[in-house]
Formats: C-alpha cells, sequence, structure tokens
C-alpha cells in the first residue's frame, strides 16, 4: 500500500452513495421519476396552487424590491450582469489599487448603465443603477451628459481618475451588500430580525466567510461561530424548542485550511474536536447547528465528520442537521444513509433540502479533470425531480427526518404543500432579501399557516462577494425561477410545469450541449482522462496498479541506431521516501551521445522523404 492509512471500508450505503457520485445521467433519472411521481389529481391541485402563486408575485411587481428586482434587472443574460459579477469577483481578488483601477477603466464604461435606469420601479435598483453611473455627489451633469452614458463613464474616467471611480464601485458593492446580508454582526442581524418585515419568520444565521487559508484563518472563524451561537442563545430562551429557535450554519471548510480528501486523517483529527465543541455548544444553547455542504469533491469527508459528531453527541438533542443538494446524483442515497443512521441513534436530524448553489463550478471542474461523468444533473428540470423525490422520501420518514425545504420555485412549494395536506412539523426556508412575495401568500396565521426560516448572512461588504457572485450565478441566470417568475412575458403554465412531465417529454434525459468531460472536444479528440482523487475506490484502484508497478524491476537505458546500451546502473529513489528503490538507470557516455547524433544526422536524409503517416506510426510507437 502507497497511502500513509488504509482507506476506510465503506458500509453498503456508503458505497451506495459513492456509487452515484459520476452515475450515469438517464439511468438516475429512470430511478427517481417514480418516486417523483404523484397521483393526477394531485398534480392537478399543485399547478393550481402554483398558478396561484404566480399571479400573486407578478401582482406585486409594482412593490417589488432587494435582491429579486435586482437580480432580474441585472440578470445573467444582460451584458451588465455578466460586468457585475465579473467586477465583483475581481475586485475581491485583486491586490492591488492599480490593477484593479485598470480593469475598472476597461469594463465599467462598456455597460449600458442608463437603459436600466427607471426600467425598474424598486428604489434599490436605481439607487444601486446610479451608483454603478457613478452620479449624485460626484459629479453634477446636463440631460445631454447622459444620452451616451459610456462615453460620460470613459470622459469621467479620464477626467477624475480610477481611483474615485474604484471607490464609487466599491459603495455600490455595500449597497447590494446590505440587501444581501441581515448585518454586519451578529448583534447588527440580531436587532434586524425583530423588525416588522421578519416578524413572520426564523432564522437561520450564516457567518460569511469563504474557505479558511491558514490557521489563523480558521481559528478566526471558529471564534465567530462560538459569538455567534453565544448571542443565539439569549434568543432561544424565548423560543418553545429547537425547531422554533433561531439556529446557526457553518462552514468546514471555513474551519480548516486543508479541508479535502487527501487530507483525510489530518482533517479528522483536528477539525472533529472543533466542529464538535461548537455542536456542544449549539445544544446547550438550546438552538440547531447544520453543515453546509459544499463542493462535490467534499461530500464524503463531510458525511465522515457528520457521522462521527452525531454519533458522539450522546443526547437527546435533535438540533445536529445537514444541508442536501438535490442536484447531486447522490441526493437520494445520502437521505438513506440519514435515515438509518438517525434511527440507529433514535434522533432526528434536521435536513436542508436545497438544489444547490455550484453547479457552473461542478461542471467545470468536471471537465477540466476529465472524469468519467457529471456529479450533478445537466437539466435544470432534473434536478427538481431529484428535489421532488428528495422531498417525498424526507416526508416520509419525519420520525427520522425534520423536513426543512429551501427553495424560490412556486411548482415546488405548491408540491410541498400537497404533500404535507393539513400536517405541520416542517418547515421551508428561503434567501435573506429573496423569496418575500412568494412566502409572503402562504406564510402567517392569516395564509397558510407553514413556518419558512429566513438563511441569513451576516458580515462586512468585503465577505459577502464571494457569496454574492454564488448566488448571481444560481439565481442570475436568465433560466432560474427567480427570473422567471415576474417575466411577464413568459406564460404561467410554462415556469410552473410539473418536472416529471417536462423530463419524461424530453428526447434526451442528458443536455445534448454538455457532452461527458471525455467527449468535450466534440470528436476532435479526446479528452485527457482524470481520476477522481476524492473517489476511494477509485484510489485503491490507483494504489494497487502502484503496488504492482513498484513490484516490477524498471530500468532505463540509452538507444542508440536500435540498440539498448549497457552500462553501470545508478538507483533511483522514491521523491517522497528515499529509502524507497523505484528503479535503475544507467546513463549515457559522452562518446554514447556523439554516436547517437552522428546517427541522427545520418537518417535526416532518409526521414525527410518517408511519407507523413509513416512517420506519424513511428512516432505514436515510440510514444
Amino acid at each position: 500500500m502507497i497511502f500513509v492509512s488504509e482507506l476506510p471500508t465503506l458500509d453498503p450505503l456508503r458505497a451506495a452513495i459513492r456509487d452515484a457520485f459520476l452515475a450515469d445521467e438517464t439511468a438516475s433519472l429512470e430511478g427517481l421519476l417514480p418516486q417523483a411521481k404523484i397521483s393526477a389529481d394531485a398534480n392537478s391541485r399543485v399547478a393550481e396552487q402554483a398558478h396561484k402563486l404566480v399571479i400573486a408575485v407578478r401582482d406585486q411587481r409594482k412593490t417589488l424590491g432587494g435582491i429579486d428586482a435586482f437580480m432580474r434587472e441585472y440578470d445573467l443574460s444582460s451584458e451588465e450582469g455578466v460586468m457585475l459579477m465579473c467586477l465583483a469577483e475581481a475586485l475581491l481578488r485583486i491586490p492591488d489599487a492599480d490593477t484593479a483601477d485598470r480593469l475598472i477603466r476597461d469594463k465599467l464604461a462598456q455597460g449600458k448603465w442608463d437603459k436600466h435606469l427607471g426600467h425598474s420601479n424598486s428604489l434599490f435598483v436605481n439607487a444601486s443603477t446610479w451608483s454603478l453611473m457613478l452620479t449624485g455627489r460626484i459629479v453634477q451633469f446636463d440631460r445631454l451628459s447622459v444620452d451616451d452614458i459610456g462615453a460620460f463613464l470613459a470622459g469621467l474616467t479620464a477626467r477624475m481618475g480610477e481611483p474615485v471611480i474604484r471607490v464609487a464601485l466599491n459603495q455600490a458593492m455595500r449597497i447590494i451588500g446590505h440587501q444581501f446580508v441581515m448585518g454586519r454582526t451578529i448583534e447588527e442581524a440580531l436587532k434586524r430580525r425583530h423588525t416588522p418585515e421578519h416578524k413572520d419568520y426564523l432564522h437561520s444565521f450564516d457567518m460569511l466567510g469563504e474557505a479558511a487559508l491558514s490557521e489563523e484563518d480558521a481559528e478566526r472563524y471558529y471564534i465567530s461561530y462560538v459569538d455567534a451561537i453565544g448571542a443565539l442563545a439569549q434568543e432561544a430562551k424565548q423560543s418553545s424548542g429547537v425547531y422554533s429557535a433561531p439556529g446557526i450554519s457553518i462552514k468546514l471548510s471555513a474551519l480548516h485550511p486543508r479541508f479535502e480528501f487527501a487530507k483525510r486523517e489530518r482533517v479528522l483529527k483536528e477539525l472533529t474536536p472543533r466542529v464538535h465543541a461548537l455542536a456542544r455548544l449549539a445544544r446547550d444553547a438550546g438552538i440547531a447547528i447544520t453543515l453546509d455542504t459544499e463542493e462535490a469533491d467534499r461530500l464524503d469527508l463531510t458525511l465522515d465528520i457528520f457521522e462521527v459528531i452525531y454519533s458522539g453527541l450522546q443526547s437527546d438533542w435533535n438540533g445536529f442537521g445537514l444541508a442536501l443538494q438535490t442536484y447531486q446524483k447522490r441526493a437520494i442515497h445520502v437521505l438513506e444513509w440519514l435515515i438509518k443512521l438517525a434511527r440507529k441513534q433514535q434522533r432526528r436530524i434536521p435536513v436542508r433540502l436545497v438544489k444547490g448553489a455550484y453547479w457552473d463550478t461542478e461542471i467545470k471542474l468536471a471537465q477540466q479533470r476529465g472524469l468519467d461523468g457529471y456529479p450533478v444533473f445537466t437539466r435544470k428540470a432534473s434536478t427538481d425531480v431529484s428535489y421532488l423525490a428528495c422531498a417525498k422520501r424526507t416526508w416520509a420518514a419525519r420520525d427520522a427526518l425534520y423536513p426543512q425545504f429551501a427553495t424560490h420555485n412556486a411548482h415546488t412549494v405548491a408540491f410541498v404543500l400537497e404533500m404535507a395536506g393539513n400536517e405541520r412539523g416542517f418547515e421551508f426556508q428561503r434567501l435573506h432579501g429573496m423569496g418575500e412575495e412568494l412566502y409572503g401568500e402562504i406564510v402567517g396565521a392569516k395564509k397558510a399557516g407553514v413556518t419558512c426560516r429566513v438563511y441569513a448572512p451576516v458580515g462586512s461588504h468585503e465577505d459577502l462577494l464571494p457569496y454574492l457572485v454564488r448566488r448571481l450565478l444560481e439565481n442570475g441566470a436568465n433560466t432560474s425561477f427567480v427570473n422567471r417568475i415576474s417575466d411577464e412575458k413568459l406564460p404561467v403554465e410554462e415556469i410552473t410545469a410539473d418536472p416529471v412531465a417536462t423530463t419524461l417529454g424530453t428526447k434526451s434525459l442528458s443536455h445534448p450541449r454538455i457532452p461527458l468531460p471525455v467527449d468535450l472536444y466534440d470528436g476532435e479528440r479526446r479528452n485527457a482522462r482524470g481520476i477522481d482523487l476524492a473517489d476511494s475506490a477509485a484510489l485503491t484502484s490507483l494504489a494497487h496498479a502502484m503496488t504492482r508497478s513498484m513490484g516490477k524491476p524498471w530500468i532505463a537505458q540509452p538507444i542508440v541506431n536500435g540498440k539498448a546500451l549497457r552500462g553501470q546502473k545508478k538507483a533511483i529513489t522514491n521523491p517522497s521516501d528515499r529509502r524507497q528503490i523505484v528503479g535503475h538507470v544507467v546513463e549515457a557516455s559522452d562518446r554514447e551521445i556523439d554516436k547517437a547524433l552522428k546517427v541522427a544526422v545520418a537518417t535526416t536524409y532518409e526521414w525527410s522523404r518517408t511519407d507523413i503517416e509513416t512517420r506519424a506510426q513511428c512516432l505514436e510507437r515510440a510514444a
């Protein structure tokens, strides 16, 4: 074995999760479709309810504000939406002001910002647009100068310089950030929680921050979680139980700088105690804590940590939960594993069903790595089918799971309401700043009386930018429900269509314009095939092959004019373990090198007269 320690042996349910990682998409959907189906009568009621919800949201369009309005105005089908996303992410990553200024000079004046001004009825959108146009307090101008806002911005940049523009753009991001985050600190967020707009909602707070790059980062994030739990403990005293109290979500990548499968032993040793401590604090505070799921190749490690902590809590606390991304083909198998784990410990696990926010990343990573398939579904409707199947399975296992349905999709909301009937004991979830109009139709004692929890980010606008980019990618595309629900050009029946029927009506269950990673170059050539280094089965196979290879007597020696030359052998050792000899080499002498060059020169004429096909075959055989 070439690894530091043996890879874990998986039980049947964990093995099923692993096998579904890059499973054939058609086969995965054929298994999910029957599970997502409901009766014709129920389907008719879902369609009717979804239709009413969309009409209600559209009727409120004149008062629509916040992120919903901003997403619609600057969605990723517009040049300005793409530009904003790129600028937001780029400014976060650029370490020096000069480079940031050059980027702004290159990009900002290209946008047609004036076409967005006054187009929305949202004061927030128009205020953001004015900031992006760099007007207001910065400069006074007459009506003529706004006729060509691109030229105006270019001239403004030339007169005032990029630093002023950069400050204004950062200010615009702060305006946007205020709508995306609940507060800059947990205290500010809790204060806002008690305002009238939030009175009918529960909250789960997310301390903004991406993956830790150092131990100092991880310690800082850990302290922020500890402080947040302490603040929430006071709020929880006024609640009737863990499911009616505010909660907190944590990212494992924020708590360890090397949260990856390759460092599994180290992560389990160092990260598990840290998460265990946070779980105990949350338990003692009477609140729930949810592990957010991140990129697909981190799921196995997340489940390892979840199992160790959940099994070791030894209490009747039902607040240790997990987010589950249903755009992954593994989602239904993860549910089965969670159900078994919960029943074994005789406690419930809160499960937050989400569709997933890393779709673009997962597709590109699979292509880049040359994997055998994709971990996610390639069609939007297929993800919806997976979500409905998982929703039904979660609802059927309420003895083991506490259902949390995170969605902004009217059809999904109607499906859950139909499934639940008059029963409660579950909750919806929405993102802060989004979906207010949709949930305003069902939340509250005078409406459907359902519970809804707001996923509320907390942090500064600098911490916001990576989160903002994910939200723009997830909800800013013109295919997203957030955009489609308020686009009156689209028929209601189209955006509330049953995803099961939509999927069954497609000729190909996988997206025909998203080829498998190996076929990325459309027949021109095969993509380089890679190995999934987060798959224990792939690693075990690799280890066995390497062990067999290391058992052979490998020797490299010079070949001159078709003959292998003999000489004194020199041992070659493993660079990671110099005690291990992996083979031997015979090095050519100066005289042998001269001979090789003479042979090459002598055969140049003959080689140049050889046809190209024969030469290609020679080179391929040599390779």
